[in-house]
């Protein structure tokens, strides 16, 4: 028993060693290579080098470009210490430049803006906003120039012109940089209309103005500015000549496609030139209801073209007549084409005046020869009706209507 418990015993302490030298040689096996530690730790080196430059870069261009990404929604954590918040100024003043890149769609719908509340929540001069309506040049310019003198802050220009056309007006004038975007407008064209509705949409970008008057390169002040300026603000109308013709120039050219939006009976015709208040100068640009359809049935007469742009730039605002307190007169007795200065001298105003007295008279004329012209193509076979029952009274019982009757058949036998 002994030598079987001696060999075991000696069996278990050679096989401790050879466990140990075992264990060596496995430890040994496991060590991490040199070259793979290397590449590891540069690895690792260039991962945070990466790392700390993103997170710089990040860190800078965030801060520069959140102000203008998320202003609105950071309010006050978005300004810098350099900025201040901006405030009502940047919707109220004025264009810096009249030269934009908006089509005539952006800008019409640009310029539709229009505060719900009357009452402004800043000083505001009231503008009027003379508008150019010219091929090319303006010959009358000086005059201009002497009607807007030292009226500074209470008018502003806007000139439409040919695009082909560069105004060569010195930085000192009144019309220097003035001329808006245009297109080529052609007389009785829709393209006449478009350059109108361009003009007033330009000049309502300026929240100042006020009253917008449409002028042509012959058209000359014959008033000074403030006499203008006082008759705008005090008048609580829009002024544009509007009639009813039922001749072949008024009514014969109506197309009866433009019923229901436009009846025989709305029809008008008149004067090109106009002056109207911000309110219907907004209703005017924002129209979608009758300007396609003057567009699509409204076309020039074959034998002439006469006031035919005027009929159809009038015709919202006739249809707006009611609502909007528009007179039926032009603004003649402050605008003209006939040539005259403001601040004239004594023989330069008697001057004036006798042209006034006689343009009273021959409007008057103008006026009775209209209506008597009216009378004979639409009363004349009337008036010969009742005339035999009328001649037949004595002068006593003759009503007033049936004397005036038997004197105007009298003298347009």
């Amino acid at each position: 028993m002994q030598a079987r418990v001696a060999s075991m015993e000696d069996v278990k302490e050679a096989r401790q060693p050879a466990a140990g030298a075992g264990a060596g040689a496995g430890a040994q096996g496991r060590v991490f290579p040199t070259g793979m530690l290397k590449v590891f730790l540069g690895f690792l080196l260039l991962c945070g080098a990466l790392s700390a430059v993103g997170m710089y870069m990040a860190r800078h261009t965030l801060a520069a470009a959140a102000p203008a990404l998320f202003r609105p929604c950071l309010g006050a954590w978005g300004s810098t210490a350099a900025e201040e918040p901006e405030g009502l100024e940047q919707w109220t003043r004025p264009p810096d430049r009249l030269d934009h890149a908006m089509t005539d769609d952006e800008l019409l719908w640009r310029a539709s803006f229009a505060p719900r509340v009357r009452q402004y929540p800043f000083r505001r001069v009231p503008k009027v906003a003379f508008m150019f309506l010219t091929r090319g040049p303006l010959p009358l310019a000086p005059l201009w120039e002497r009607f807007f003198r030292h009226n500074e802050g209470r008018y502003s220009i806007y000139v439409h012109a040919l695009p082909s056309y560069r105004a060569n007006f010195t930085s000192d004038s009144v019309f220097y940089r003035r001329q808006i975007p245009s297109k080529v407008a052609e007389w009785g064209e829709m393209t006449m209309c478009d350059a109108e509705r361009r003009l007033l949409a330009n000049a309502l970008l300026d929240i100042s103005n006020e009253w917008f008057v449409l002028v042509s390169e012959t058209c000359i002040p014959i008033f000074d500015f403030n006499t203008t300026y006082q008759y705008l603000q005090n008048s609580s109308q829009s002024f544009l000549m509007a009639f009813d013709d039922p001749g072949p120039y008024g009514r014969g050219r109506y197309n009866w496609n433009m019923t229901p939006e436009v009846e025989l009976t709305q029809w008008r015709k008149g004067s090109q030139w106009f002056e109207v208040d911000r309110e219907l100068a907004i209703a005017i640009v924002k129209d979608t209801l009758y300007h396609p359809k003057f567009k699509e049935f409204c076309r020039p007469h074959s034998a002439s073209t006469f006031h035919q742009s005027a009929a159809k730039h009038l015709q919202p605002l006739v249809t707006l007549a009611q609502r909007n307190s528009i007179s039926r007169r032009g603004l003649l007795t402050l605008l003209t084409s006939t040539a005259a200065i403001p601040e004239a001298s004594e023989s330069r105003k008697a001057l004036l005046q006798e042209y006034l007295n006689k343009s009273k008279e021959n409007k008057e004329k103008n006026d009775k020869e209209r209506l008597d012209d009216y009378y004979k193509r639409n009363y004349r076979d009337y008036f010969g009706l009742i005339e035999g029952a009328a001649r037949e009274k004595k002068q006593d019982e003759l009503t007033e209507s049936e004397k005036g009757i038997l004197e105007w058949l009298d003298k347009n036998r």
